[in-house]
């Protein structure tokens, strides 16, 4: 989260009162002030960088403390709840499975289990034969590591390199941060994997050569011949792609000729993609998967976040071949398939289905990118790009003087805005990023963009008293 530390300091602010934000205490809540010092005094520091809101609560895409206080929910809990906060369907499925007296099974089967993994599989494209559960989006990256290399020793390959992005968010374990990530982001590690091949993402200031626009799919051949003049072969050295569907950080697509030329290549080369999409799936980008943007269809997906609604679970989907290339026995994880969450990952695909959430978050991004672009017209200067597709968008903000990337304006913002009852994504770099749940109402949409729009004007012109 950067350097920037909120003020756990208590300051007056004006109350609010609508349909959908309450605000009746100062901010932070003083009542939250003892459970925040419990938890800066016994859990690890790296916990500790969003803002000081105790949640007590939360129902639809609302989010309240014990005082009261109700804050419009832009985050969904980091793209988690798709299906809205406490999902009734969800929590009428978690209860069915309490009170049946089944919390935990290891991996002997059940029931939920096979009805669960028979509908995703179902509701998936067709080449996405068979899934694995897990219990975090980390360790989904993890076994792609793992079965793209099975894969190129069946075949005989020398190595399993794997090519994947820079700035590319996997996980937090050993080998999905080495998939991605900043170079201070590895250091902790020691050694990098030689075969681990990391190229720069294609960020739309990147496609600039000499005063001229580069398309993607001339950038993509630009990337691989530098990686091949490495003395890489792709026919031994190589085992395939791992994409997240978008940068993470700043909700930031491929350009698609980009990936459409990565993907002949990669077929003529005989090479396996996987797209991780722990962050865009289940309807958050306004398509089931962020990658059918791109108008390709991978070998591989990995699931997450999203794909419960609330409780610890991921996937990872492939073709028959592909995941049944481990032995009975030698992949499987304490708590695949709890399940519980098995019962949440059922109701949450069911739910989408019924209220086409997917369709409703394609029309509301139009509600939310019209807003944004207003907001960027309005400071230019500010507010360099807007990304995202779908209920997904970041700004990316610059100072005006400089041009650099201003990452304290935009935690600046995120702090004003809880302050008038709206939560955003702090990244604690130069982007606010926004993700309401799925099932957020139009007019509760439009007031957090109004709500934010106040914020923006009230830092950047320095309305609005001071920290």
């Amino acid at each position: 989260m950067g350097g920037f530390q909120f003020s756990r300091v208590p300051v007056p602010v004006p109350e609010v009162e609508t349909r959908f934000r309450r605000i009746r205490t100062p901010i932070p809540n003083p009542a939250s002030l003892p459970i925040l010092d419990d938890l800066e005094r016994y859990e690890s520091r790296s916990m500790h960088g969003q803002m000081p809101v105790v949640w007590d609560r939360a129902s639809g895409f609302q989010v309240s403390d014990s005082s009261g206080n109700t804050w419009i929910d832009f985050t969904s809990t980091i793209f988690v709840t798709n299906a809205g906060h406490g999902n009734p369907r969800v929590k009428a499925a978690l209860g069915e499975i309490i009170g049946h007296d089944l919390l935990h099974s290891y991996t002997y089967a059940t029931e939920i289990r096979a009805r669960y993994l028979k509908r995703l599989v179902g509701a998936t494209p067709p080449q996405l034969e068979k899934a694995f559960l897990l219990s975090s989006g980390t360790e989904a990256a993890e076994c792609a590591i793992k079965l793209l290399r099975m894969h190129a020793q069946a075949r005989g390959k020398r190595h399993g390199g794997i090519i994947s992005f820079e700035d590319a968010m996997h996980g937090r374990t050993l080998g999905a941060q080495m998939l991605g990530g900043s170079p201070a982001s590895r250091t902790w590690i020691g050694y990098e994997d030689p075969h681990i091949h990391r190229i720069p993402f294609p960020y739309p200031w990147v496609l600039w050569e000499e005063g001229r626009e580069v398309s993607g799919e001339d950038r993509f051949h630009a990337d691989i011949d530098r990686l091949l003049a490495r003395g890489i072969d792709p026919g031994s050295d190589l085992a395939g792609f791992i994409l997240e569907s978008y940068i993470g950080w700043g909700a930031v697509f491929f350009p698609p000729d980009y990936v459409r030329a990565l993907f002949r290549w990669a077929r003529e080369q005989g090479l396996p993609v996987v797209f991780d999409e722990i962050q865009g799936g289940f309807g958050r980008t306004g398509k089931f998967f962020a990658y059918q943007h791109y108008g390709v269809e991978p070998d591989m997906v990995l699931c997450g976040k999203g794909i419960s609604s609330c409780l610890p679970l991921s996937a990872v989907m492939g073709s028959r071949a592909m995941m049944d290339l481990p032995e009975v026995g030698s992949m499987s994880s304490t708590h695949s398939a709890n399940p519980l969450s098995c019962a949440a990952g059922l109701a949450t695909l069911e739910f989408l289905e019924s209220r086409d959430l997917v369709e409703e978050a394609a029309r509301r991004g139009e509600i939310l990118f019209a807003g944004l672009h207003r907001l960027q017209e309005r400071y230019p200067e500010r507010i360099r790009y807007v990304f995202g597709k779908g209920m997904l968008a970041s700004l990316i903000l610059a100072d005006p003087a400089t041009g650099q990337p201003d990452p304290l304006t935009a935690s600046l913002v995120c702090e004003k805005a809880m302050q008038k009852g709206l939560l955003l994504v702090h990244t604690g770099r130069e982007s606010i990023k926004i993700g309401p749940p799925l099932t957020i109402e139009d007019e509760a949409l439009g007031e957090g963009l109004s709500v934010l729009a106040e914020s923006v004007g009230e830092v950047v012109e320095g309305r609005g008293g001071s920290r």
